[in-house]
């Protein structure tokens, strides 16, 4: 038995020898990203940034803190950790890893154990058996050796394409907990301005009683109080679509936080405030944002990968080396099986080359470089797209904040002009349709300082947005 196992040792370590040539890779190695964007990433800061913000650099995570709205950071907590939709994109990560782990064993043998029992009957004038039985116990292994790279890329491109999903599910958290704000800021705008309807309403009512007392004094005229009652009107059917419009802010929070419709109509009906924006915004630099927004990453790790696939598919143009060995024994009585004199073993090197495909291994390859070339301009486009959606939510957001402190200017005004003509009114200087067109004017400007308010937080949710945050590193 010291016999064959020197065979088998000595199979071994050519083997190894044969593994040991495997150093060339086929392919173009990866050189990195081009550079789409040489003068944002010197920049020091965003061109379209304003006073309000600053280049200090922002948390990856959890961006809503500082707008201090427990009911908020509490939604968008929720829907991290229950949306479906994340639940989908982490089993995609999921999936892609295992697929890494799969190419990687590929480098490895493939193995087998075998027991097999072969029972003949053979006609022993022919061959002088008669009956026959074989007993055979074994083990075997194939080994196809790297000798190209074609397995190293292989493992290449499954690695990118793992790491790619998993920054697609940062840039789903990402667009998740920018979707629970917007939608949270609507519920509270409308909230807002259901109830400021309301108020209005009720003072028109006062408007409509006092006009009628003085029509039945003969002070007022029949018209002054259809006018006046047609106002008060129009301001109660306001309510209707709001309502509908809250009850489907109530429903799409709900299902953002994995939960069916109506189960948050208690704990989110009663009106509430909208969000406080924080004085300044940190925002950072170009640089910083084309190195930490998850679909950038998402894109260059897909051109990493298309890269290594033009490799895999080069190395199908080389021989391939592939290693069989069997260890086993035979007898014909199972009693015999394990004995040195019944051992058994092969060791078969197979080379194969298939030069003559026709062209099929120059097509894979071609088409391999035209999705590397699809793969960068992807990754351009997802540059440009990033640094215009951050310079375009920059600007929105300084415009509007201007925009608030001109609307609030306007409410006040206004709240003290309709303060004015009520005084004067009770005092019988001005009519009750003076006192109704400030009351008007007064509604007008609250509607349109609340719309700008929700339309500022808007807009510094969807700055968050643009910048990729809203994801934290595991």
């Amino acid at each position: 038995m010291s016999f064959t196992l020197k065979h088998v040792r000595n199979s071994a370590l050519s083997l190894l020898g044969a593994a040991s040539v495997a150093a060339c890779t086929i392919g173009p190695d990866y050189r990195g990203a081009p550079n789409i964007a040489p003068e944002a990433a010197q920049a020091k800061s965003f061109k379209r940034a304003t006073g309000t913000v600053t280049t200090n650099a922002p948390g990856l995570a959890q961006w809503w803190q500082p707008l201090n709205d427990p009911e908020l950071s509490k939604l968008i907590e929720a829907a991290l950790a229950n949306s479906p939709d994340l639940h989908a994109a982490e089993a995609r990560l999921r999936e892609s890893r295992a697929g890494l782990r799969q190419q990687q064993l590929n480098e490895l043998p493939k193995t087998s154990g075998t027991a097999a029992y072969l029972h003949a009957h053979l006609p022993s004038s022919a061959v002088g058996i008669g009956s026959l039985g074989l007993y055979d116990l074994g083990f075997d292994a194939t080994w196809e050796v790297d000798l190209f790279g074609g397995t190293r890329r292989a493992i290449q491109a499954a690695s990118a394409e793992a790491s790619a999903v998993e920054a697609d599910l940062a840039d789903a958290q990402v667009q998740l907990s920018a979707e629970v704000a917007q939608a949270y800021v609507d519920l509270r705008d409308r909230q807002q301005r259901i109830a400021l309807v309301r108020n209005s309403a009720e003072i028109e009512e006062q408007i409509l009683t006092l006009t009628e007392q003085r029509r039945a004094q003969g002070v007022a005229s029949e018209l002054d109080v259809e006018r006046i009652r047609t106002q008060v009107e129009n301001t109660r059917g306001t309510l209707i679509p709001l309502d509908a419009q809250i009850t489907e802010s109530l429903d799409e929070l709900a299902v953002l936080t994995g939960r069916e419709p109506g189960a948050l109509d208690a704990e989110l009906t009663a009106s509430g405030p909208l969000p406080a924006l924080p004085e300044t915004v940190a925002t950072g630099d170009p640089a910083a944002l084309l190195k930490h927004r998850p679909d950038i990453r998402a894109a260059e790790w897909r051109l990493v990968s298309a890269n290594a696939q033009i490799g895999e598919n080069e190395a199908a143009w080389f021989p391939k080396l592939t290693l069989i060995g069997d260890l086993g024994f035979t007898a014909a009585n199972p009693s015999h099986l394990v004995r040195s004199d019944n051992f058994t073993w092969i060791g078969a090197p197979m080379l194969q080359w298939n030069g003559l495909d026709f062209g099929r291994t120059r097509a894979k390859v071609d088409q391999s470089k035209a999705g590397f070339e699809e793969a960068e301009a992807r990754y351009e486009s997802t540059v440009l797209g990033a640094l215009k959606d951050a310079n375009v939510a920059l600007s929105r957001y300084g415009h509007q904040r201007d925009n608030v402190v001109s609307l609030r200017n306007v409410e006040a005004s206004a709240s003290h002009a309709a303060t004015l003509t009520q005084q004067r009114y009770r005092a019988g200087t001005s009519s009750a349709l003076d006192w109704l067109d400030a009351e008007r004017t007064r509604f007008s400007a609250q509607q349109n300082r609340i719309a700008g308010d929700a339309e500022l937080i808007k807009d510094y949710v969807a700055l968050q947005k643009s910048l990729g945050l809203g994801w934290q590193r595991d």
